[in-house]
């Protein structure tokens, strides 16, 4: 098995570029959380004239609506969410730079083209591992639709938070070649 790599935010084209499908990373930085609430907010407030809460130029949003923090944590359990919910959404910040996603599950066809056609990586984090994600984030912070509660927009600063590149900028998926390796077996 390969090294886990080292990835450090911003999510930069040149560093989508050296990610394939497969690769072990470790992310730390700044990274953003919007599940499909928000995401609908967000490509709302675009077709209105109005600025993002955040920058998506080469960042990262992962999908999760974290639990409550309990006294002395920074965040409850931050496991990722079904990613396909916020596919009707993904394309339009995909055109605006967003060059990182981070969840679990497959993408749709429009995802995969609007990754290849702009740069773009698709994560995934282990479902049912929330408390143990949660471990690897050091500062949460509510930036945009706190009436969300736990779907809002958060900042975070996340160290060695662990992933897959599950699809990368080529559009080579590790689902579509694990489903070839089972239907040749």
């Amino acid at each position: 098995m390969a090294a886990e790599i080292l990835l450090q935010t911003p999510l930069t084209q040149a560093k989508v570029a050296q990610l394939k499908a497969g690769d072990a990373v470790l992310i730390s930085g700044t990274i953003y959380t919007g599940r499909d609430a928000a995401h609908k907010k967000m490509v709302d407030a675009l077709a209105q004239g109005q600025e993002l809460p955040f920058d998506v130029k080469d960042q990262i949003i992962y999908y999760v609506g974290p639990s409550p923090a309990k006294p002395g944590q920074v965040i409850g359990s931050a496991g990722p969410t079904t990613s396909y919910r916020m596919d009707a959404y993904a394309p339009k910040l995909i055109e605006l730079g967003l060059s990182g996603m981070l969840g679990k599950g497959w993408r749709s066809p429009e995802v995969i083209e609007a990754m290849q056609a702009h740069g773009a990586i698709y994560f995934a984090a282990i479902g049912g591992a929330g408390a143990y994600i949660a471990r690897c984030i050091k500062e949460a912070e509510v930036i945009a639709y706190p009436e969300l509660g736990p779907e809002a927009v958060r900042k975070l600063r996340v160290e060695n938070l662990p992933a897959i590149v599950a699809i990368d900028a080529s559009g080579k998926s590790i689902y579509a070649e694990g489903k070839a390796r089972y239907q040749q077996n």
